[in-house]
């Protein structure tokens, strides 16, 4: 069983030795980078190379880890005792499976995304490490151990908007997904838009790659956002030589697409207003 890129997703070659890696080791690959770089699009890609089911559990600030295990509805079990409700006798009633349970608990070996990490409380990962390690959990209110029928492929992601705990990243197979160059963004390019005008395509990345390097960013443009862009691009017909003529006297055309606050889009009015007046 072994990953090697999809016809929709392309993936540098230490990027899938990560991800055979992590599952030679049968540990969780930890996938950190940039927003907007194919991280989640990674798990859903790994799981359609092998035939997998995924299984998608989305972080929020909000989330604790035993929602991953399971929920016991204690309120509603009591509601439904004061009303003679005979769904009370039976506890499994009332608990819900998370989506951890739903992975160990599934007839073949499914691959499971823990997205966005860092997005929870600082425990949140701390208090999933017996259950990551040893592919099992207790359920109190029922008395049973739930084991992993197989072990799952387990891919979480990471912006890195907090720092993981020592006793976690241990665990997992780290690898971080560099931005990617020039030439690597053009075959990414390819494969969502297929015979699309190379010249095209060289202008767009040119200035795509100028944006990025503009000291004072706040935030740089992703890959996803830069395939939005060329799309739009595409869509209005704009040629390269509108954009060569754009770079460096006005906004970047459809800027909307890649500057995404007013910041970094006030950054780029004063940069052309300065170009103008210097005869740029």
């Amino acid at each position: 069983m072994r990953f090697e890129g999809t016809d929709a997703y392309v993936a540098e070659k230490d990027l899938t030795v990560a991800v055979n890696a992590a599952i030679t080791l049968e540990r969780p690959l930890l996938v950190k980078g940039e927003p907007g770089t194919g991280k989640t699009e990674l798990a859903k890609q790994v799981a359609a190379a092998l035939d997998l089911d995924l299984l998608e559990w989305h972080v929020k600030s909000t989330t604790k880890a035993q929602q991953g295990l399971y929920e016991y509805d204690a309120v509603s079990r009591l509601r439904d005792s004061q009303l003679g409700d005979e769904r009370f006798n039976d506890v499994r009633n009332y608990i819900r499976r998370g989506k951890l349970w739903e992975a160990f608990t599934a007839e073949n070996r499914v691959v499971l995304l823990i997205d966005e990490i860092d997005k929870a409380d600082i425990e949140f990962p701390n208090d999933l490490l017996q259950e990551l390690d040893k592919m099992e959990f207790y359920v109190y209110e029922t008395g049973e151990t739930v084991r992993a029928k197989q072990r799952p492929i387990v891919i979480i992601t990471s912006n890195n908007e907090k720092e993981l705990p020592d006793a976690f990243l241990r665990r997992c197979f780290f690898h971080y997904i560099k931005f990617p160059e020039a030439e690597t963004l053009m075959r990414i390019v390819d494969v969502h838009y297929p015979g699309i005008k190379q010249d095209l395509v060289r202008a767009a990345l040119t200035q795509f790659y100028e944006i990025r390097e503009v000291t004072g960013l706040k935030k740089k443009p992703s890959t996803s956002e830069a395939l939005d862009w060329i799309r739009l691009l595409v869509s209005d017909d704009v040629s390269p030589a509108d954009l060569r003529g754009n770079a460096t006297n006005a906004l970047p055309k459809l800027h909307g697409a890649l500057l995404k606050n007013e910041q970094d889009v006030h950054l780029f009015e004063r940069l052309a207003f300065m170009a103008r007046r210097n005869g740029g």
